[in-house]
């Protein structure tokens, strides 16, 4: 009891200093740019109080989510999300599996083990695609950064967008029947195995807190470089790009921009964390936000590294027919974006 109090204590005293210093950020960082000697309205002085400002914010947004989801992952396992998925039809499936792609603890480098664990449990194919979409690309922290730097609607409609693309992709796969495109050694394991049941044995809160600490230190490990180079991307961008330039070539009138955006964001590899300074960057200079959301998506969601992972349990052909059916969902998303916002 006097150890769960004082979990509870600590956590409470947390949250507080965690707020005061987030409340205090910008003015922190503007009086850092005035020490220098600079000011904002300098190309140099906008691009560091930019990187200044930004790095932190982004690492406590990613901090306090990532915590709180560890705390949550504590009652979720992957014996449990197999269980739940298995034998579920096409349709109400596809919606389970994009569902809690957003609050399982995976990403695209898990890409390999999970495809592999949902096949063997029975899980349809098509549905194992949505939930491979769903848990790179609508993820706790794109929606925790997203709503800290745009606010709920960008948030929630990104949300809702994203679990569309999962969704439909992973119906579109499911009908195409194309199990065959499986390597041969991953169509021999499909319902070989009875998925598991086991549940995350009973644990007090202050485990469950450690836990989530734990998930912290992982995490924010694994992609703290991410960060800083996306933010000193978007400084640069913030700082240094002429805005009529990026209205120009990122904009509502420029109708190629959004499946342009698409092809250029494939190939690089980043997470949520290191591209969502770089979008904030983008937006501020004149870009369309469904043409930067659809650069996002396909950043996180169709990255080149993934593909490469992939190859290993997938055919060329079902690659293909993966990216090609995402790709498509991502462009109409980007569009979708530009015409309601």
């Amino acid at each position: 009891m006097k150890k769960s109090l004082l979990s509870w204590g600590a956590l409470m005293l947390g949250a507080l200093l965690w707020v005061l210093l987030y409340g205090r950020l910008e003015a922190m960082s503007e009086a850092a740019v005035a020490l220098l000697g600079l000011t904002r309205a300098e190309a140099f002085g906008e691009a560091l109080f930019f990187f200044i400002y930004e790095v932190p914010k982004v690492m406590m947004l990613l901090v306090g989510v990532v915590f709180l989801m560890g705390v949550v992952h504590t009652f979720v396992s992957a014996e449990r999300t197999r269980a739940m998925l298995s034998g579920r039809r096409l349709g109400l499936g596809n919606m389970m599996a994009a569902a809690l792609g957003i609050v399982t603890p995976f990403c695209s480098c898990s890409a390999v083990p999970l495809f592999i664990g949902f096949l063997q449990a029975g899980v349809p194919l098509g549905v194992t695609f949505s939930f491979l979409i769903a848990a790179p690309m609508v993820n706790e922290i794109a929606l925790a950064l997203l709503f800290g730097l745009f606010g709920w609607g960008v948030a929630l409609l990104y949300m809702a967008m994203g679990l569309s693309v999962a969704v439909a992709a992973g119906m579109v796969i499911g009908r195409l029947g194309m199990e065959r495109h499986l390597e041969e050694w991953v169509q021999k394991l499909q319902g070989s195995a009875e998925p598991g049941r086991a549940v995350p044995e009973a644990m007090a809160w202050p485990e469950r807190m450690l836990e989530g600490l734990g998930h912290v230190r992982e995490i924010v490990g694994r992609v703290w470089l991410f960060i800083v180079l996306g933010v000193g991307l978007g400084a640069g961008i913030h700082g240094y790009v002429p805005q009529d330039f990026m209205a120009s070539l990122m904009g509502r009138s420029a109708w190629w921009s959004v499946p342009a955006a698409v092809l250029v964001g494939v190939p690089m590899y980043s997470n949520a964390a290191g591209i969502v300074p770089v979008v904030q960057a983008l937006l501020s200079k004149g870009a369309a936000l469904g043409t930067v959301m659809a650069f996002m998506m396909s950043v996180i969601a169709l990255s080149a590294p993934e593909m490469l992972i992939l190859r290993k349990v997938l055919r060329p052909r079902l690659i293909a027919v993966f990216a090609g059916v995402v790709a498509s969902g991502i462009v109409l998303v980007g569009y979708v974006f530009n015409l309601v916002l």
